[in-house]
C-alpha cells in the first residue's frame, strides 16, 4: 500500500459558518481523482484547507508528513478567476515559477531548469507562445500555461481547481491527456470538477461532497444515482454524454 494522502476530520469555518465538516479520506498513489459536488459544497475550500491556504481544524498528512515539509512535492493550479491576467509577465516566466521551489533564492534558473520549462511548454502545445504576454492568450491557452507551470515543478501530487471551466475543447483534451499520463506515471491528481457527463471518462476515483463527505472510492462504486442524490440533495444529471438521466431525492 502506497498511501499518499491521509485527511482526518478536516473542518473549515467562515465567520462561524461551517464550510466543510469533518472530512476524512485517504488515497494511494497513481490515481486521477474527481472532487464532485454542487456549487457551495466546499470543494475549493477542501483543496485550500489541505494545502494550508485556509485555516482549518483536523489533520492532513501527505507522504506521511505535514504539508509544509513536502511543499516541493505538491503542485496547485487555482481557478482561473483567482489569477490577475493583466499582470505583465511572459508565458515562459509563468512556467519557470514552477521551478522556484527547486532554485535557491540567491541563484538564477539553470540550463537544466530552462530545459524543463521548455519541455513542459511543449507538452501543452504552448512553446511557440513562450514570449507572449500571458494576458494576450485565450482562456484555454492560459490554462495550458498554468498546467505547464505545474508540470515544471515535477511534483508527485497535483491539485487542480476547475481546470476545464471556460476553455476550448482542444485545450481540455490536451489537459486531460496530460493528467492521464501523470496517473500512469504513478502521480496522484485531484481535480475539482462539475461536468457529471465526463466523470466516467475522466476519473478512476471520486470524492463526493456537500460540505460533508458523502462518499469516496472507485468511480464504479461511487458514481450511482443514490450517491448523487445524497450529494446534490435534489436533482442531478447522471450518466455519460450519450446516456444522461435525472435523479431525485
Amino acid at each position: 500500500m502506497n498511501k499518499v494522502i491521509d485527511v482526518k476530520e478536516l473542518s473549515v469555518y467562515y465567520e462561524n459558518q461551517q464550510a466543510i465538516k469533518d472530512v476524512s479520506f485517504t488515497f494511494d498513489k497513481g490515481h486521477l481523482i474527481g472532487i464532485i459536488g454542487p456549487n457551495g459544497a466546499g470543494k475549493s475550500t477542501l483543496i485550500k484547507a489541505i494545502l494550508g491556504l485556509e485555516k482549518a481544524r483536523g489533520t492532513v498528512r501527505i507522504f506521511g508528513k505535514r504539508v509544509k515539509d513536502v511543499r516541493k512535492r505538491i503542485s496547485y493550479v487555482p481557478q482561473r478567476n483567482q489569477i490577475d491576467w493583466d499582470f505583465p509577465v511572459l508565458v515562459e516566466d509563468v512556467v519557470i515559477m514552477g521551478r522556484f521551489k527547486h532554485i535557491p533564492w540567491f541563484m538564477r534558473a539553470s540550463k537544466s531548469d530552462k530545459e524543463i520549462v521548455k519541455a513542459s511548454l511543449e507538452k501543452v502545445g504552448m512553446l511557440e507562445y513562450r514570449k507572449r504576454q500571458i494576458g494576450e492568450l485565450s482562456g484555454g491557452q492560459q490554462q495550458r500555461v498554468f498546467i505547464a507551470r505545474a508540470l515544471a515543478q515535477q511534483a508527485d501530487i497535483f491539485f487542480l481547481d476547475e481546470p476545464f471551466v471556460g476553455i476550448d475543447a482542444t485545450s481540455e483534451e490536451i489537459i486531460i491527456q496530460l493528467l492521464r499520463q501523470l496517473k500512469e506515471d504513478n502521480k496522484t491528481v485531484f481535480v475539482v470538477h462539475h461536468d457529471l457527463s465526463k466523470v466516467e471518462k475522466y476519473f478512476d476515483r471520486l470524492l463526493l461532497m456537500n460540505k460533508e463527505l458523502v462518499e469516496y472510492g472507485l468511480v464504479e462504486h461511487v458514481y450511482k444515482p443514490e450517491t448523487l442524490s445524497r450529494t446534490y440533495k435534489g436533482s442531478a444529471l447522471f450518466g455519460n454524454k450519450d446516456d444522461i438521466m435525472v435523479v431525485n431525492n
